[in-house]
């Protein structure tokens, strides 16, 4: 026999599960020195690629690499800030490790689920990461792609946070496009393109004309260095990040031919 039971609700405030999406900093190495240059060189002309990010501080990747390192904390926050990022926990440390963030201001919490992403060639891997939580309002649709009718010359950049980016006309050598999403380029890419630029491996860069100075993906990336085979130089061509047995690769593929 079901019973109901009254009850009074607080009339000022609820307490409901959150949908908290948050950053996570894969941290690699202790060495404070090293990880501010290689976040000058992966963001320093991105200033408004995090945008007071809610972060966390994974420590699992350091403690494999450098057995009970003990990181400044405070100093990490302090250079986490600078590129508007907002540190609030952290997650994979040993007990001294944890007692040391605690102390700084952090937050010990449990391991959430990351979503996948692709090895990335500096010491921080930037990962989405969201707690298991229950659903509460509607969110709003997703935004649609930023559209660029115009030429992009040699020192203009462009940054489509959180959707696609698509280019209508050239990007020219010197020249930086950046998204989230997918990059597509109905003109000949002769410039930088970033897709995938906080994680996603399942976006690709398209272009009419395939000829750029570096592509990347979710942090894996080539550079006019290494030339493109024939079979896509100057041609239609995508590129997509296959996983395979000795990691992520870039692969480019002719279209239509």
């Amino acid at each position: 026999m079901s019973v109901a039971l009254a009850g009074n609700a607080p009339a000022t405030f609820e307490i409901k599960s959150a949908h908290l999406p948050l950053v996570a900093l894969m941290l690699k190495s202790s060495d404070l020195t090293r990880l501010a240059e290689e976040l000058a060189q992966r963001f320093g002309d991105i200033p408004d690629f995090f945008d007071n990010d809610p972060l966390v501080i994974d420590l699992h990747p350091l403690n494999v690499a450098e057995a009970n390192a003990l990181p400044d904390f405070g100093a990490l926050q302090t250079l986490l800030r600078q590129y508007r990022l907002t540190p609030l926990a952290v997650r994979g440390g040993t007990i001294e490790q944890t007692s040391l963030a605690m102390a700084a201001g952090l937050t010990p919490t449990p391991d959430a689920t990351v979503q996948r992403t692709a090895p990335s060639t500096s010491p921080t891997d930037i990962a989405s990461v969201r707690e298991p939580v229950a659903p509460t309002t509607p969110t709003a649709p997703p935004p649609g792609a930023l559209v660029i009718d115009k030429p992009l010359r040699s020192g203009q950049q462009v940054y489509a946070r959180g959707r696609d980016l698509v280019v209508m006309a050239m990007v020219n050598p010197g020249a930086e496009v950046i998204a989230d999403g997918h990059i597509h380029v109905y003109a000949p890419l002769r410039g930088k393109a970033i897709a995938g630029a906080r994680g996603n491996a399942d976006a690709r860069i398209f272009a009419l004309s395939m000829a750029p100075e570096l592509i990347s993906i979710a942090g894996i990336y080539r550079t006019s260095e290494v030339a493109l085979p024939e079979s896509v130089q100057g041609k239609t061509a995508q590129v997509r990040l296959v996983p395979g047995p000795d990691g992520d690769k870039l692969v480019i593929d002719a279209i239509g031919a």
